[in-house]
């Protein structure tokens, strides 16, 4: 586990932060399958690289994740520490495929059309990590898939909330079009990092989409797999609080200073999930209506 676990640390992410919750052997699980996300990301963003050499990269990716559920011999060592914990969680191949197609879409797409083209890419880059998040935390309730899916969803969108700069500089606009134009804001806005009301009264739209996931999520979970969720549900507290602290600056996301929870803060969210799910209580820190 050596190269996952050092991938894992590198990244200094709120998802790697969460897996302190995790008992040993499904935090090895959760850092190979993090690293596994980590790599093939990391090939679509290369930029310096050609698309066509990403592809290609992406292609070998996506051969050698099959070889892994085919119970064949990976050639990349991610893939080699994965292998155990796909055979032992069942994480089918159609899951990795499908994460493998959302980094693909940086690769073609810089600009969405609407809310049904970006939930796809949300659905693959973020609930396909959670569906097979789930499964390596151990779900009772047919129901926790909804769960995954709404949380990954609001995870997503308050990603792209916060990135609204980042990724502006490398040309990108996640926010979909018809939503710029209903609120009268152009692309050249965003691309100039151009803060008005109007790209507000935007954000603060994406923001009550995301909301509406939060909460969707929140209902979903079943009571059974709230115990088991509690790694899931320590992000969907982080995110939240991310997703308040970017209302409370008025969504004034295209200055160079990303939002961010500082350590303290997340220290407490750490804290506060955990005494939550050791004392069973039932309500999620997020989603409030």
């Amino acid at each position: 586990m050596q190269v996952s676990e050092s991938i894992t640390r590198k990244s200094a992410s709120n998802l790697a932060l969460a897996f302190v919750l995790l008992p040993k052997e499904k935090r090895a699980a959760m850092s190979a399958l993090y690293a596994f996300c980590r790599e093939v990301d990391d090939v679509a963003d290369e930029e310096t690289v050609p698309v066509a050499d990403r592809r290609a990269r992406l292609g070998e990716w996506r051969a050698d994740v099959r070889a892994a559920c085919d119970g064949a011999a990976p050639r990349f060592a991610v893939n080699r520490e994965l292998q155990p914990f796909i055979a032992k969680h069942r994480l089918p191949f159609a899951l990795f495929d499908e994460l493998i197609q959302g980094v693909e879409m940086d690769l073609d797409i810089s600009r969405y059309e609407n809310y049904g083209q970006l939930d796809l890419y949300c659905y693959r880059v973020a609930s396909v990590v959670g569906l097979l998040s789930i499964e390596i935390f151990g779900h009772q309730n047919p129901r926790c898939r909804d769960y995954a899916v709404h949380l990954g969803r609001a995870l997503q969108l308050t990603n792209i909330l916060r990135d609204v700069r980042g990724d502006a500089e490398r040309g990108r606009i996640y926010l979909p079009l018809a939503e710029l134009q209903r609120f009268n804001v152009t692309p050249e806005e965003i691309l100039r990092f151009e803060y008005s009301p109007r790209f507000r009264d935007l954000a603060r739209s994406v923001a009550e989409r995301a909301r509406g996931h939060y909460q969707a999520a929140r209902q979903a979970l079943p009571e059974e797999d709230r115990r088991a969720m509690a790694t899931a549900e320590l992000m969907g507290s982080v995110y939240w609080r991310l997703l308040t602290k970017l209302e409370r600056r008025d969504f004034n996301v295209l200055g160079p200073a990303p939002a961010r929870l500082n350590k303290l803060q997340k220290l407490a969210l750490i804290l506060r999930t955990w005494y939550r799910v050791q004392t069973g209580a039932v309500v999620p820190n997020y989603g409030a209506p």
